[in-house]
C-alpha cells in the first residue's frame, strides 16, 4: 500500500463543522446569519481509502483566494438555490484567528429560506460546511497527516447542513452513489480492495452447477424400401 498516492488526490472536497449560527433580523426584512465555515489549527480525523488520517486547515490557507474576490454562495446542503452570495455583496467572507467567518444577508420572504432560518432559531441544525479545492498542501514522511495551506473558495459554496461529510460518510456517500472502479487509479482501487477483503474475509468459493445434459439426439432412421412389404410376403408364403 502506498500512502504517498494520498497527495496524488484532486477534485472538489468539502468539510463540516458543528457551530453557533447567530440570526438576527435587520433593517428592510432582511435577516442576517453568522458564523464560522471553517476553523483552522484545529486537527480532526479523516479517512480515505486508505485509513485514518489527520487534517488541519493551516492560519492564512483562505487568505490568496479572499483576496481574490472568489464567486461563493450560502447553500442548504450545498444544493438548491442560492441564499446569499459574494458577487451581489449579500455574503461576506473573511478569515480571522478562528477561521473562516460568513455573514449573509438572507430574504425571509422566500420559502426555503424561511425554513432554514426556522431550524436554526429551533436548533434542528448547528453545522456548516465549506466546499473548495486545495491548492497547496504537505504530508509528514508517514503520510498520516496533512496540512492544507492554501484552497480556492472560487466558484464553490458555504452550506448550512444537516450533519457535515467527514471522510467516512464521504466513502459511504460514494458508495451508495456506485463507484466506477475502471475509472479508479490502480493504487486506490488495490487499497479498496484489500479494506474489503480484511472486512469481508475470503469469498466462499462458488458452488459447482453441472450444465444440463445434452438432449439426446434424435434416432435416425433409413427410409423404408418401398418392395420390403412384398419380399417379406413371398417369404411367408413360400
Amino acid at each position: 500500500m502506498n500512502l504517498a498516492e494520498r497527495a496524488n488526490i484532486k477534485g472538489p472536497e468539502r468539510r463540516a463543522y458543528p457551530v453557533q449560527l447567530e440570526v438576527r433580523a435587520q433593517a428592510g426584512g432582511k435577516t442576517l446569519v453568522t458564523g464560522y465555515a471553517s476553523v483552522t489549527e484545529e486537527p480532526y480525523e479523516m479517512w480515505d481509502w486508505y485509513g485514518p488520517y489527520t487534517e488541519i486547515v493551516r492560519a492564512g490557507a483562505f487568505a490568496k483566494t479572499l483576496g481574490e474576490s472568489p464567486q461563493v454562495q450560502l447553500l442548504l446542503n450545498h444544493e438548491g438555490l442560492s441564499m446569499a452570495y459574494t458577487r451581489s455583496g449579500t455574503l461576506r467572507l473573511a478569515e480571522d484567528e478562528h477561521g473562516l467567518h460568513m455573514e449573509a444577508e438572507v430574504n425571509p420572504a422566500r420559502g426555503d429560506v424561511r425554513d432554514m432560518l426556522t431550524a436554526l432559531e429551533d436548533g434542528d441544525v448547528d453545522e456548516m460546511s465549506f466546499a473548495f479545492r486545495v491548492i497547496r498542501q504537505t504530508w509528514n514522511p508517514d503520510y498520516d497527516q496533512r496540512d492544507i495551506t492554501e484552497v480556492s473558495l472560487n466558484r464553490g459554496d458555504v452550506s448550512v447542513v444537516n450533519f457535515g461529510a467527514n471522510p467516512a460518510t464521504s466513502v459511504e456517500k460514494l458508495a451508495l452513489r456506485g463507484l466506477d472502479l475502471d475509472r479508479m487509479d490502480e493504487e486506490p482501487a488495490r487499497a479498496l480492495l484489500s479494506r474489503l477483503q480484511r472486512r469481508l474475509g475470503d469469498p466462499a468459493p462458488a458452488a459447482t452447477v453441472e450444465p444440463p445434459a445434452a438432449p439426446a439426439a434424435p434416432e435416425t432412421r433409413r427410409p423404408r424400401n418401398p418392395l420390403s412389404l412384398y419380399e417379406a410376403e413371398a417369404a411367408l408364403l413360400g
